[in-house]
């Protein structure tokens, strides 16, 4: 499968913020399910848009997935630092796994984060639950840093990965 990798377009906001939603409610993700405050930040694209780079997988006409890079000083960055970039709400959509858009999406961001004079890290947020990610993120050389994780609310831990480049 030829998967394509490129921005977003305004176009495509609504489809891949429910392909997101999707993802993670299908996922079993959302610690309060359909009524999980996060799911309207996961449907909102176009929200995100301005302070990232919205990234799309798609093959042919069909969108498979998408991730937000936030580069450096991005109000979207959650626990980068100084020299990092950091990618967030990455998802395919269920029928689409498998088939390496997942890592494709990640890949994508690697090479992003590369091309910033001055950023030395890729960084991530992820749950305990998303296996499959960890699988991609450990194939890609991504590094464990339990130091850094963090709980956006009470009762939600998140695990953090960061990418010497």
């Amino acid at each position: 499968m030829d998967i394509i990798i490129r921005a977003a377009t305004a176009a495509e906001y609504e489809e891949l913020g429910e392909i997101t939603a999707r993802a993670y409610l299908d996922d079993g993700l959302l610690t309060f399910s359909a009524d999980d405050p996060y799911l309207s930040r996961l449907r909102d694209v176009a929200g995100r848009a301005p302070d990232g780079e919205v990234l799309v997988a798609a093959y042919e006409d069909t969108l498979l997935g998408g991730v937000t890079f936030a580069p450096p000083g991005s109000p979207l960055c959650d626990i980068a630092g100084p020299g990092e970039a950091e990618f967030r709400m990455l998802a395919v959509s269920p029928a689409a796994r498998g088939r390496g858009a997942g890592e494709a999406l990640v890949r994508a961001c690697v090479s992003r984060a590369r091309e910033l004079e001055g950023v030395g890290h890729l960084v991530l947020s992820t749950t305990q639950k998303m296996l499959g990610a960890h699988r991609i993120y450990d194939r890609l050389g991504f590094v464990r840093t339990p130091e850094r994780d963090w709980y956006p609310v009470p009762g939600l831990p998140l695990l953090t990965y960061r990418l010497e480049l």
